[in-house]
């Protein structure tokens, strides 16, 4: 019995069907839709490697059935850059050396975008490592995401208050 849903994904609507009700979104996006920027990791939601935006809110998608999200808006790291031009954090990644390996970087990334717009990374490295201890990164390139995370949202802030001003 197949299960029609719709998603926006990465900005573009995408009407599927389900054979299985039970797919989860990590396996929709790698194996049906191509998208295969999410890792599967633990495939458990303890290393954050499939992180992905779902309404703007970060998830292990890993853990999330297809079919109860119908009709929502996911982002995915296929999702971030325009075009050639890179998202202002993936740029600060590179610059922060905020990978190595590079296999949890998407759901780094991923994770590090929802924690500014969710408007919980704040201004301090603890807070944000906090924000992101459920990234694990099994190469160690910790402090370079919180100085990557750190800075752009340092830098958001400063041109919110510009704007403000």
């Amino acid at each position: 019995m197949n299960h029609s849903i719709s998603l926006t994904v990465n900005g573009v609507r995408r009407d599927i069907a389900l054979t299985d009700p039970r797919v989860t979104l990590l396996d929709l996006l790698r194996e049906q839709l191509d998208l295969t920027g999410t890792k599967k990791g633990c495939d458990r939601g303890q290393c954050g490697a499939c992180t992905i935006l779902v309404d703007g809110r970060r998830i292990n998608s890993c853990l999330a059935l297809a079919i109860s999200h119908d009709g929502a808006s996911i982002t995915t790291i296929e999702g971030v850059a325009r075009g050639d031009e890179l998202h202002p954090l993936q740029t600060a990644f590179i610059a922060h050396d905020g990978f190595q390996c590079g296999f949890c970087t998407p759901g780094q990334l991923m994770s590090a975008l929802g924690l500014i717009d969710e408007g919980q990374a704040g201004c301090d490295a603890e807070r944000i490592r906090e924000g992101m201890s459920g990234n694990l990164c099994r190469c160690g390139a910790y402090a370079g995401i919180t100085d990557a995370v750190l800075e752009v949202q340092q830098k958001l802030k400063a041109e919110k208050e510009r704007r403000v001003a």
